[in-house]
């Protein structure tokens, strides 16, 4: 398979809702296994998003979303420190739980507009991805996996930014339909 296209994956990259859910349709058994949850500096790309200053860390959780064992998305949220002490402190607790628990049941929480983003082959994220999900898999990741799509997240005006980065083989499938 070459690489996906922006494309290939547009029903994956604009589906509204919950990405957790419309995967967990594609199998018997979908699961989250976080990858790292702690506090790190911020990234420029996420400070923009955020609409942060410039100092300041951020709390980051980093996962992999799997349906039926097989991993499909490696996503990664991140949100200002101060934020977990406040509106978003229920991430604290929230373990193996899809993160989709706590935005899809508050009507309070609203999200951006979706953005389809299209990685670097070698940049931080790409390279960080990489080696979680080689520790996670025994297997590196595949070579095309670069498509993501990004939002944020708002509740009590405090944001959290959401980056979901698709397996190619998700292309195969319609968001939400159990393969035949």
């Amino acid at each position: 398979m070459g690489i996906a296209s922006r494309h290939s994956l547009r029903d994956w990259l604009c589906a509204p809702g919950s990405l957790s859910r419309r995967l967990a349709r594609l199998g018997q058994r979908f699961e989250v296994q976080v990858l790292r949850q702690g506090v790190t500096p911020l990234r420029a790309a996420e400070r923009q998003a955020l609409g942060l200053p410039r100092r300041g860390c951020t709390v980051v959780r980093e996962v992999l979303l799997r349906v039926d064992g097989q991993p499909l998305v490696w996503a990664r949220s991140a949100l200002h420190q101060s934020s977990l002490a406040g509106p978003w402190k229920a991430l604290k607790g929230l373990g193996s739980r899809p993160l989709a628990h706590l935005l899809y049941e508050d009507p309070r929480i609203q999200r951006s507009e979706l953005q389809p983003r299209r990685l670097a082959r070698f940049g931080h994220t790409r390279r960080q991805m990489a080696r979680q999900w080689l520790a996670a898999t025994g297997e590196l990741p595949p070579a095309q996996m670069l498509w993501s799509r990004n939002s944020v997240f708002r509740r009590g005006g405090a944001p959290l930014r959401v980056m979901e980065l698709f397996v190619p083989a998700v292309a195969r499938f319609k968001p939400g339909k159990r393969p035949r």
